[in-house]
């Protein structure tokens, strides 16, 4: 028995008109592969905290010195062995220029009648700690970026070409670098000491003979991963020479992992140049780094913990700041290699 199939009114339908031109618009703007890296790198609050962090360690690094009126090379050895003293925080009990005297408590300020203020206190020859401080760690921060400047030129140059043209040209640089590879850095400091005076250049020459390594290695393999590829295999088909293969569709491929070993790079090359000060190797009195004010504090530790304290605070925020930086740019350049 058929039953009667109720209808829905015509009245109750209406007739929608869709634009066909506007059926398949993208309503979310596009975004270019820095700008895809930048959203996914802002979402890491670590890298982010880190850049500011390191933003104020390199204006401090710049201003620093000027900011007491105190010069970090002038000698006062009636200023010598002060403590920190800071107007405003010294109200609070704190960096108020009280020490340790024959293992008393004593205003060494006022006993020694030095009416000015030393923020980070004095050394033994009473130079001023706080200027220093940041006048070493400009001495770092280049350091360790000329270390930089020498991975992005060197290494991504030779590691570029040696994995495009491969063959024999590769097999002969490449045992250029293993020779290379198998001479410590620090064997190749003492070298250049031998010849040359202790300090800047001995440091700059070696990390220039070895520190490109690392750097070639990866850069050879990333190129020889992308040159067989199809986008490139159609740009030799149509002509394009290798220069443009190298420049225009090799290393905009490669660019991601070039910045983050250079993020790597820097905190290695500061911790290399503070090691060398340290053991006497680097950079010799008065010049000061982070490594000459580490080793300096060591000597008076147990007496004077302050002149140890702040450029060991500042050597840990740079290596955490730029390996946390480092992270960061890793997981938003290539996500694929977070797992």
């Amino acid at each position: 028995m058929k039953k009667d199939i109720e209808q829905l009114p015509q009245d109750k339908f209406e007739r929608i008109e869709i634009d066909s031109t506007k059926a398949e618009r993208i309503e979310k703007p596009s975004l270019s592969f820095w700008q895809d890296a930048w959203l996914r790198l802002r979402k890491n609050k670590a890298a982010i905290i880190s850049m500011v962090v390191l933003v104020l360690v390199v204006i401090m690094a710049l201003i620093g010195p000027h900011l007491n009126g105190h010069d970090g090379a002038t000698q006062n050895l009636r200023h010598a062995n002060l403590p920190p003293k800071m107007p405003g925080i010294e109200k609070l009990g704190i960096m108020d220029g009280v020490g340790n005297l024959s293992g008393e408590k004593v205003d060494l300020y006022a006993m020694k009648k030095v009416d000015e203020y030393y923020w980070f206190g004095t050394d033994g020859l009473g130079r001023d700690l706080f200027t220093r401080l940041w006048e070493g760690t400009q001495i770092s921060l280049l350091i360790a970026f000329i270390a930089a400047m020498i991975d992005l030129v060197i290494g991504v140059i030779y590691g570029g070409i040696s994995g495009y043209f491969g063959g024999r040209t590769d097999d002969i640089m490449q045992r250029v670098v293993e020779i290379l590879i198998g001479i410590p850095t620090l064997v190749v400091v003492i070298l250049m000491i031998m010849i040359m005076d202790p300090g800047i250049g001995a440091i700059i020459i070696a990390i220039s003979i070895t520190g490109w390594i690392g750097m070639s290695r990866i850069v050879r393999a990333q190129i020889l991963k992308y040159k067989n590829q199809e986008f490139v295999l159609a740009a030799r088909t149509l002509g394009t020479n290798d220069s443009k293969i190298i420049g225009k569709h090799l290393m905009p491929n490669v660019l991601g992992i070039i910045v983050i070993n250079t993020m790597f790079t820097i905190p290695n090359a500061i911790f290399f140049e503070a090691f060398l000060s340290f053991i006497g190797l680097g950079l010799q009195p008065p010049a000061a780094s982070l490594g000459t004010l580490i080793n300096d504090g060591y000597k008076v530790m147990e007496f004077q913990p302050y002149v140890l304290l702040f450029p060991s605070i500042v050597i840990s925020i740079l290596m955490i700041a730029f390996n946390l930086i480092g992270d960061g740019l890793r997981d938003a350049l290539d996500p694929k290699m977070k797992d």
